[in-house]
């Protein structure tokens, strides 16, 4: 029974979701709008056990006497003291919730995304090296398009924002598309497995 209910909901919601997205009808779309309202639900609770997860793993890191407690106090820390001030003084402009986000979370994820680009940076100098065939067409197209996408690239050749515009919409278009449609199938195949009981790796079995 603890394999079989969990395996016959996600057969009917998933056949459910199935016939709303494919049928149409009063009865259908009423009661797949009642699925989803519960899929919010779900949602909400998955959400608080995360965060019950992570206070849990954190505090034991700080009362374990692990390496890196500062760091799961500090972690800790915030999370109190983000999550209070929402829901004592709320979220609006002006509150306690507002200014902690944009005088020390926005600058924050501000800098994060700085210190990345050094890393795409460094990732893109060691894939751009023509050591390949593959590498040096990468390397090509990547010199045109930065070049067509800048004024200097149009001095050096009046043509080259063309190339530049035509290499993005077509042939990265069509590889786009491709890893849209592998990725669409199988997350189409991933779900008939769940919907059919052959994955049950939720379940906690294999």
């Amino acid at each position: 029974m603890k394999t079989r209910l969990p395996v016959a909901i996600a057969f009917f919601a998933g056949l459910l979701m199935i016939l709303a997205f494919f049928g149409r009808g009063a009865f259908v779309d009423r009661i797949s709008g009642e699925a989803l309202s519960w899929h919010t639900i779900v949602a909400g609770f998955a959400l608080l056990l995360g965060v019950v997860s992570i206070v849990q793993v954190h505090w034991g890191r700080v009362t374990g006497r692990h390496e890196d407690r500062v760091y799961s106090a500090i972690l800790l820390l915030c999370l109190f003291v983000m999550a209070g001030s929402g829901i004592v003084f709320g979220i609006g402009t002006g509150t306690l919730f507002d200014i902690l986000f944009n005088t020390v979370q926005a600058p924050m994820m501000t800098t994060m995304f700085s210190i990345l680009a050094f890393f795409i940076a460094s990732a893109a100098y060691r894939a751009f090296r023509a050591r390949s065939v593959s590498s040096a067409i990468l390397l090509t197209t990547a010199v045109i398009v930065m070049l067509g996408r800048i004024p200097m690239g149009q001095l050096i050749y009046d043509g080259l924002p063309d190339w530049a515009n035509w290499i993005m919409i077509v042939p990265s278009v069509a590889v786009q598309r491709g890893i849209i449609i592998g990725a669409a199938l199988g997350a189409a195949s991933m779900a008939l497995r769940v919907i059919l009981g052959i994955e049950r790796t939720y379940l906690g079995s294999s």
